[in-house]
Order: structure tokens, then sequence, then C-alpha cells
């Protein structure tokens, strides 16, 4: 038996249709959504993704600003302009692409971001208020998770999910969002013993270690749905995932390939959050 393959584009697409038929009409009534994308240096992958939100927000309609900064820039340059975009009321989103220079603190810049506009889900209090169950605005990569495993019409209520990694940016927050869903969670990560024995009890295995294809069959319970966060370049120039796609599908009920699975959900994610924030910051939800 070979696993239904969860196709991240596709999903993608039909939830950007939707935004951009919600953007069109916020923009009809003067309430246009706005995103400003700020890029210091000239790391090709950051130039890459960048390219790749600015193509977003033209194809759905939204405003967008790209504030393309030297690698030469301060901190308190940054700064300055994160505090004139946190006042600019046509802009309802702030991202400021990571990694930045080492010159620049990170945590002082996602600080420095308004909590309201702050649409990578990285701020404090947004951690914080997913943390104890409030609304906020979620980090795009563990919210996309959770779109992809609820379009398999899989129930993630009651069911055991196995986390494998445990970064800020996707093993924490997915746990989270995952028992918001009411799902049973064990993580596991690089000082864990007997990971594959863990892995094979989850109906859910999420993965996202940055190693390419450690997680092979042997960690997969059959019929599992089995979501692959990773992406790594191998020597051939290609893309793998961290989980071995070949040994895994012939257990898996449910996988996301690499690339095509939760790659295209983050940036579509990331524009969902950006008309959240809009119609909240315009008191319209």
């Amino acid at each position: 038996m070979s696993a239904s393959i969860i196709s991240g584009k596709q999903v993608s697409e039909q939830i950007r249709e939707s935004i951009a038929k919600e953007v069109q009409i916020l923009t009809e009534k003067g309430h246009r959504p706005g995103l400003a994308v700020v890029l210091v240096g000239e790391d090709p992958a950051s130039q890459v993704y960048v390219r790749n939100k600015e193509k977003a927000c033209h194809e759905l309609g939204f405003y967008s600003e790209v504030h393309r900064l030297s690698p030469a820039t301060s901190q308190e340059e940054l700064l300055a302009l994160v505090d004139k975009l946190n006042r600019q009321e046509n802009i309802h989103g702030i991202l400021v692409q990571l990694p930045l220079p080492k010159q620049i603190n990170e945590k002082s810049v996602i600080d420095a971001i308004a909590p309201e506009k702050d649409v990578d889900g990285f701020h404090p209090v947004n951690v914080g208020n997913l943390m104890i169950g409030d609304d906020s605005l979620l980090p795009c990569t563990p919210a996309g998770v959770i779109e992809l495993i609820k379009r398999t019409g899989v129930s993630i209520e009651g069911k055991h999910a196995v986390v494998i990694g445990r970064s800020n940016i996707v093993g924490k927050p997915v746990s989270l969002l995952l028992q918001r869903e009411n799902a049973t969670v064990t993580m596991c990560h690089s000082r864990t013993a007997n990971m594959a024995e863990i892995a094979r009890q989850g109906d859910i295995l999420v993965v996202a270690i940055g190693r390419a294809n450690m997680i092979d069959g042997s960690y997969v319970k059959p019929g599992a749905v089995v979501i692959d966060v990773g992406m790594n370049r191998l020597d051939n120039g290609k893309l793998a995932g961290d989980v071995d796609y070949e040994s895994a599908k012939e257990f898996a009920g449910f996988i996301t390939p690499v690339p095509g699975g939760v790659g295209p959900m983050t940036i579509t994610m990331l524009m969902q959050n950006t008309l959240l924030a809009s119609k909240r910051l315009n008191g319209l939800a």
C-alpha cells in the first residue's frame, strides 16, 4: 500500500482563491491589506523567499512594499524602519526576513514589531497568546501544517501526534496547535532515546529537524499522516525533506512531498495572516 499524497500546492491554491476574493472586497471598500517585507543583506535563499512573497502580494491584490537594505545596515537603522512601518496605516503586516547579519540582534528586531502587525507570529506576545490558547497571529509554517492535516479528512482530535524537532519556529508551535485541536502530543528531539519506537506510535507524525532523509519507514506507524517540514539542498542540487519519502510512503496513509508539500503553504498562511491583521486593524474582525 502506498500513501496518498497531500499536495500543499493544491491546498494552497484553494486557500489563495478565497483570499483573493476577500482582498478584492476589502479593496473596493477602501481597506486594501498591505504587507511590508524587509530584507537586510544578500542571502540567496532569503532573496528567493522575498521574491515569492512579493509575487504572492501582486497575484492576490495586496498592497506591497519591499525594503532591501545593505548588508552593512546597523541595528539602529533597521529598528527605525520597523518603527516607521509600525506607524504606517496602509501597512498591516510587517515581516523582517531572517537570518539577519551578525551586527543585528534578531530578538530585538522581532520584539520591535507591533504584535498586531507581526504576521510571522514570532513576537513574544503572539507566542504567549498561542501558549495560553488566546487569539493571535499564528506562525505560518505550523498553521500550514495543521491545515494540511485537516485537508486529509483525518480528525486530529483524540489522535496521538508525534513531533520530531523542538525549534521555536516549527516544533514547539506546531505541538501547541496540535494540542489545541485535542491531539495527545509527544515531542522528540536530538536527545530522545528510542526515537523510532516513539515515532511509530504516532497517528500523525510531523518532522522538522533539518537533516535530509533521516526519518525512514521504520519510524512510521502504518496508515499514519506524515508531514515533512524539512527543506534540505542535497549535493546534487536537488531538494529533499527530513523524511526519506520513498521508504516512508510504503507505510504512511498520507504524506507530504518535498518540494510541493509544506513549502507552498507557508507563504499562503502569511497572506492569510496579513488579511486577518488588516481586518482587525480596520475594526472588521
